[in-house]
């Protein structure tokens, strides 16, 4: 038997929506399991018989999510994953694993970076932004809450970029060697190579590198009008190539702080008021 495991708050509250319509475009009869009502994914998993197959959609969250309630299990099932987000920088990042639309889920889920922030500890697939995109997510969140309609976070984070964004001092230490940083807009810490519905913030990062490191991304210039000209070098991660705007680094302990608070994102999910990120690659 299929398993569909859907997210009923993914992509604007059409998670199950968009769940129903993979399964009809592809011929799959499944048994539907909304994630949100499933108090211990584990003992979930527990409960399958050897033949039964899960497939996972919805976005960016959702992976993330069940990527934290099954750490450190060993599946017995094949587990898939279809994109059914808005986001879906996974999926763009992974997609040359994919057959018939699918990922098999698996091998991403071992090794995972340990993010610990404002008392909270999560894992996290894609990566940790921290600073304009955090603020751009921030704000993204309460538009969401008032309306109905998508939210245009390129739209946001212009207007970020002219003026809303407050540019930040960074410290930034990476295996022990720090770096401070002043007209910060970004300061973000990558497992995979993509974030913000496309980004290509960490071109050269390898989720499956032998050493297992994150690749630390850090975005600065005075200039806005500067920073906005340039800002579309980071659909094509053209953005590496310009080093006087930025600095990447790569390594296994990151710690970031920031002297004025501001959010951050963890895999889109926003943490308010952040002084400072601690990360563990593959802790």
């Amino acid at each position: 038997m299929f398993y569909l495991l859907y997210n009923s708050l993914a992509n604007n509250s059409k998670g199950e929506q968009d769940a129903r319509e993979w399964a009809s475009l592809n011929n799959v009869e499944a048994e539907y399991v909304d994630v949100t009502g499933v108090k211990d994914m584990k003992k979930f998993f527990d409960g399958l018989k050897k033949d039964d197959e899960v497939i996972l959609t919805g976005g960016d969250g959702t992976v993330n999510h069940f990527a934290n309630d099954v750490y450190g299990y060993e599946f017995k099932n094949p587990v898939y994953y279809v994109k059914c987000g808005s986001g879906n920088d996974f999926y763009r990042d992974n997609e040359k694993y994919a057959v018939d639309g699918k990922i098999d889920l698996r091998p991403f889920l071992k090794n995972l970076p340990l993010i610990t922030v404002n008392g909270i500890k999560k894992r996290f697939l894609n990566g940790i932004g921290y600073g304009l995109d955090g603020e751009t997510c921030r704000v993204g969140d309460l538009q969401r809450a008032q309306t109905d309609k998508p939210v245009n976070y390129s739209n946001i984070a212009i207007k970020l970029l002219l003026g809303g964004y407050r540019l930040n001092k960074a410290t930034v230490t990476v295996d022990g060697e720090t770096n401070k940083y002043e007209n910060v807009w970004l300061a973000s810490t990558m497992k995979g190579r993509f974030y913000g519905g496309g980004l290509m913030v960490a071109p050269d990062q390898d989720r499956f590198n032998e050493d297992g490191t994150v690749s630390v991304v850090t975005l600065y210039k005075k200039s806005r009008l500067g920073t906005l000209l340039r800002f579309p070098s980071l659909n094509k991660g053209e953005h590496v190539k310009k080093p006087d705007w930025v600095t990447v680094k790569t390594g296994k302990i990151v710690d970031v702080s920031f002297e004025e608070p501001c959010a951050l994102q963890i895999d889109g999910e926003v943490v308010e008021n952040v002084l400072s990120y601690h990360v563990e690659a593959g802790a």
